[in-house]
Parts: structure tokens; sequence; C-alpha cells
């Protein structure tokens, strides 16, 4: 990852009017990160319809809780992914059950199917977190079981979106060393849109599977045998 400075943590009061004051109480101290630098930022995040060369995923999360505030990023390397670099530090983060904590992550790229499944076997055991998955572009979407994966983690409770101008921005102002502005790049917007509308039309497939699954369980006592010989394929 390339050198960045240490993040300045905003604290309460002067934060909300472009100011820095104490830093958070959070859960770990010596979790401080490096930033993004605005270079990596705009060639990994910038949503190409043709994203080439771009072969790492980074995960920029945030934790937000009582008494509890962490922020991470988290790069894929050999043999893992971000993803699962990202649970593991969730998992050692130790939150407490009894809290409510909301997650949100801006992600390069969104899941691949295995990664897919291990957030979804992350969040179903663990009641007390929601999270929230912003992405940039769409890992082989065109893929049956990447769109699967997507599918499973949006009937998880896994809330999965696509990355737009206020996401670009936060994600900019939050995790990036910046010295200035969100510099937004041509045609941001409309990758955006587009994007969104494919990520639609893969969750909305799975919604018309799970209502087609809903009325099959709703028939009532056991088929015919008639009726089985009719069903078989």
């Amino acid at each position: 990852m390339d050198p960045q400075r240490l993040r300045q943590w905003p604290g309460p009061g002067p934060a909300s009017r472009g100011g820095y004051g104490q830093r958070p109480r959070i859960r770990n101290p010596e979790e401080w990160f490096h930033e993004l630098s605005p270079r990596t930022f705009s060639f990994h995040f910038r949503n190409l319809r043709f994203a080439s060369g771009r072969n790492r995923s980074y995960i920029c999360c945030q934790v937000e809780g009582k008494n509890c505030f962490f922020q991470g990023i988290f790069q894929n390397q050999k043999k893992r992914h971000a993803e699962i670099r990202f649970i593991d530090k969730i998992n050692s983060l130790n939150l407490d059950q009894n809290q409510c904590y909301r997650i949100i992550c801006y992600v390069t790229w969104s899941p691949c199917h295995n990664c897919a499944k291990e957030l979804v076997d992350f969040i179903s055991n663990r009641h007390h977190l929601s999270l929230q998955l912003f992405a940039s572009r769409l890992y082989f979407h065109w893929v049956r079981c990447y769109q699967r994966g997507l599918q499973r983690l949006q009937a998880k409770r896994v809330s999965v979106a696509v990355m737009k101008g206020p996401e670009f921005k936060d994600c900019w102002e939050k995790f990036v060393d910046h010295q200035g502005r969100f510099p937004s790049w041509e045609k941001l917007e409309q990758y955006s849109e587009s994007i969104s509308r494919r990520l639609s039309r893969i969750l909305r497939f799975a919604n018309q599977n799970n209502l087609e699954d809903s009325f099959r369980d709703l028939r009532l006592g056991s088929p015919s045998p008639s009726s089985s010989r009719s069903d078989s394929r």
C-alpha cells in the first residue's frame, strides 16, 4: 500500500463545523490507519465501464456504536481476499452483543461468490450488527454464481448498493489523505446509474425466485402421485 499519513480523527462539536477535536472513544486505540493516497483512490475506486488493470480490491469500513468508533482499510492479499481480512478484524473487536453497531463499507469491487457466502455466514449469527455495502463496480456480474452471491447477501439483511456521488465524496473525505474537495470525474453519475440498474435487475430476479419459493411452500398436503410425475423433469 502506498505510504500514507496517520488519520486525524474528527471530534464532537467542532468536527460538525469542519474542525477537529478530541478523538472519539474507540475499543482499540492502536487501530490508527494509513489513509489511501488520492492517486490510489482515483485509480481503484473509479467506476469505469471497463476497469482493466484494477486487480486490487479495497474495503474502507467504518463501525459506529455506543462508545465505539472504528475505521479501517483492507486490501486483498495473495490467497486472502479483502472481505476475509475485514471479517477477521471485526471479529477481533469483540463487539458487545448487547449493543447495536452499524457497519458501512465502501468497496472497489462487489464480493465474489465465495466472499459473499463468508459475509452471509458472518452476519447471520450476529444480529447486533447492521452491514451496508456500497460497491463502485460489480465483479463478474454476468456470471450466475456471482449474481447468486449478491442475492444471498440481500436476502440475509446485508444492504447492497452502488456508490454514487455522495458515497464517493464521503469515502474521499474519511479515508483519503486529501488536500481538498472530492475531484469528481467525467460520467461518474452516468456510470453509477448504469451499474445501479444492473444491480437492481440482479436483486429483483432474486426477489422473484423467493416469491415463487414462498408460493410452493404454501401448498397444502402431500402432492398426489400424478402431480409428482407431472412436476418431474
